[in-house]
């Protein structure tokens, strides 16, 4: 694997790193994630995924394969999604292994049935060797940081165990937590809050668009027009006439045409998230909210499902352009791939369909 570094324009300085929380977290990416992430041009050993600063990461897989040395173990770790190398180091009691207990350790006590220290240190040193050595096929978390060696991206493990998981209670719980860590956390880049000489403008503009979309999901709205949500954007506008430095009133736009302005701006910004989008471009100017049209839910869904059964996406699953073409065929033209990227999560949180691989989907 070739080591992609980061372009250092885009990297933010290593000075603000700090305040992202993900940076001194352990990560719980996926390990395609893993194997694909930036690394730092300021500080070697530093990765970035959407602009997050990333050092340690925590992976639950099932080993794939393993290789033994006087000193470590060497762990595939395989979660569906890749294979990274892990490599995780013995402790003092597996180099105690082989060892000869002294003749004279062996307390006569034991036979009364009073403590036995050795005994109960060789009972540590047994149970501690099955959860740390493992074998092909059997479930191994770690945790440790990401290091990039002979071009081979891998964990440097500082905690490993073997996980029981005879009912796979333990992945499914990780199969539902990690996707909502990246939508609530990873997907979203690190930014920093503007500060107070910063431009006023676009802290207005992220305002207004959370507020909207707090609108939309606190009354689950599935269509709206411009001037149901325009009120809502009122308090972001300031009616105090514009001054020059000598504090003489100049002319500029109404409050009525900022407010028009801005909401013309933040439904831009809807529009290329995919948040709403327009099922048809006319004069009645109508938005539909992506996440709560059960329509365009209800067309995806019958055309991954149909689709899907025929030989050419039998195996893999249809693509997701194959998809987004006969979505704008069946249903709408202006759906955009983002709505659609949003519209395949929410059938994937709810089992309606599953990810084969990068950008293919099928039914179950």
């Amino acid at each position: 694997m070739q080591s992609a570094t980061m372009d250092p324009a885009e990297e933010p300085p290593s000075m603000l790193w700090g305040l992202d929380p993900i940076f001194s977290a352990f990560a719980r990416l996926y390990v395609r994630d893993i194997l694909q992430m930036t690394e730092s041009t300021q500080v070697p050993g530093i990765y970035f995924y959407n602009l997050h600063p990333i050092y340690k990461v925590d992976v639950l897989g099932t080993v794939v394969y393993r290789r033994e040395r006087d000193d470590f173990f060497c762990y595939g770790v395989d979660d569906g999604t890749g294979v990274i190398n892990c490599l995780c180091w013995k402790n003092d009691l597996f180099k105690e292994e082989g060892r000869p207990t002294k003749s004279g350790e062996k307390h006569s006590d034991g036979a009364h049935g009073s403590f036995n220290l050795v005994a109960e240190l060789e009972k540590l040193r047994q149970a501690q060797q099955r959860r740390c050595r493992l074998e092909i096929g059997e479930l191994l978390r770690v945790r440790g940081p990401v290091k990039t060696s002979r071009q081979q991206r891998e964990i440097m493990a500082s905690t490993y165990y073997k996980v029981n998981d005879p009912v796979m209670a333990v992945q499914i719980a990780w199969m539902m937590e990690v996707p909502q860590l990246y939508r609530q956390c990873y997907d979203k880049p690190f930014q920093l809050q503007p500060d107070a000489t910063g431009d006023s403008a676009i802290s207005s503009l992220s305002k207004a668009t959370k507020l909207i979309k707090d609108f939309f999901k606190e009354k689950s709205v599935t269509r709206f027009r411009p001037y149901d949500v325009q009120d809502l954007l009122q308090p972001l506008i300031s009616s105090q006439p514009q001054t020059t430095p000598a504090d003489q009133p100049v002319a500029g736009p109404s409050a009525c045409q900022q407010l028009r302005q801005l909401l013309k701006e933040v439904l831009q910004i809807l529009q290329d998230e995919g948040t709403v989008y327009r099922r048809v471009k006319s004069q009645d100017e109508v938005y539909h909210v992506t996440a709560h049209d059960k329509d365009l839910l209800i067309a995806v869904k019958d055309i991954i499902h149909e689709d899907s059964k025929r030989d050419k996406y039998a195996e893999k699953g249809c693509h997701i352009l194959h998809i987004l073409s006969a979505v704008r065929q069946r249903h709408s033209l202006n759906v955009s791939k983002a709505a659609l990227e949003l519209v395949l999560k929410s059938l994937e949180c709810n089992s309606d369909i599953v990810s084969t691989s990068d950008n293919h989907y099928t039914v179950f």
